[in-house]
This record gives structure tokens, C-alpha cells and sequence, in this order.
């Protein structure tokens, strides 16, 4: 088995309903949640497409899976889609498209194992997850010793020199 962790967010429709509902599909489709972070409401992160952009709620899972990195990608795809993600053209995670947008779901695979993944349509661990305040607290919940396998920081070291100054405050200890 191997140990994934992913975030999950949207900002669009019934934003708990819809983590419950990914959450529910991920333990289905991708392997058993042993982990979850406390709901973290946190304001859009970069530059979006639209002006009144709502707030998200955002969570981090950790999934054991017998499923291999790409796998947990194909199936969290097929989640999003179901749950009414609509992405641009071929857009993939791992695309560099810097223009965001709201969405009822999105989910990032974060780490996989202490792998490190390079191809077109996938990177792990995820680019830009030490930057981002969102991603680093839920995780922190629930892998706050796990060590990122390129920056070799633990996910707390990590949190604590991160310099996303977004608000990131707890919304609820569960779904």
C-alpha cells in the first residue's frame, strides 16, 4: 500500500456537501481515508478569472492506496467531473496556466509515498504546495513530521517559514 495525501477544495455550490461527496467517491475509487484534516475556509490563492470570487473551503486527506500515483490521478479526475468540475481545453493539474478560477471541486494529489514524479501530466510532490498556506495547514492536521522529498522540511518546518500571508482559519473540526 502506499501513502497519498491530497487536498481538496472548492468555492462553488454547497462547499461541505461537495468535500463530504469527494471525500465519500475518494474512499470508493482510490483507496481508504485514514486521515482528515479540520475544514479550512481560506481566500482565493493567485490570480482568478472572475472578480467576486467566493471563498473556499479546502481539507486534506490521507489515503492508503494500492493504486499507483497515476491512477490516483486518472480516478481524482473522474471525481472532480462527476462533481461538476468543467476544466478549460485539456487543462491538467500540472498545467502552468497561472489564471484561476472557481470551482465547485478540485483535487491535488500533494505527495505520494516519498516518490518524486516529473512527467506532463503529473508532478509530485506538488510544485508550488510549499508556497501555499491552504495546502500546508490542513496537512499539517494530519502529516505535520512527514518530510516533503525534495526540500527535506518536515510539513510544520515547512508551515512555519511558509510566506503566504492568505487567511486560512479553521470552519469546522469535520465534515
Amino acid at each position: 500500500m502506499s501513502s497519498l495525501y491530497l487536498l481538496i477544495g472548492g468555492n462553488q455550490g454547497d462547499r461541505k456537501a461537495l468535500l463530504q461527496q469527494a471525500t465519500d467517491l475518494i474512499r470508493q475509487r482510490v483507496g481508504s481515508v485514514v486521515g482528515c484534516s479540520q475544514l479550512y475556509e481560506t481566500a482565493p490563492w493567485g490570480t482568478f478569472d472572475q472578480k467576486d470570487t467566493q471563498p473556499f473551503l479546502n481539507m486534506a486527506l490521507h489515503v492508503e492506496t494500492s493504486l499507483s500515483a497515476h491512477d490516483c490521478l486518472l480516478e481524482c479526475l473522474a471525481i472532480e467531473k462527476e462533481l461538476g468540475r468543467q476544466r478549460k481545453g485539456n487543462a491538467l493539474p500540472s498545467d502552468t496556466k497561472r489564471v484561476y478560477s472557481s470551482r465547485p471541486i478540485d483535487i491535488d494529489l500533494i505527495l505520494f509515498d516519498d516518490e518524486v514524479i516529473s512527467s506532463p501530466d503529473l508532478t509530485i510532490p506538488h510544485p508550488r504546495m510549499h508556497q501555499r498556506r491552504f495546502v500546508l495547514q490542513p496537512l499539517c492536521d494530519i502529516a505535520p513530521d512527514t518530510v516533503h522529498p525534495v526540500l527535506k522540511k518536515t510539513i510544520s518546518q515547512l508551515l512555519s517559514i511558509c510566506e503566504d500571508n492568505c487567511s486560512c482559519s479553521v470552519y469546522c473540526s469535520a465534515l
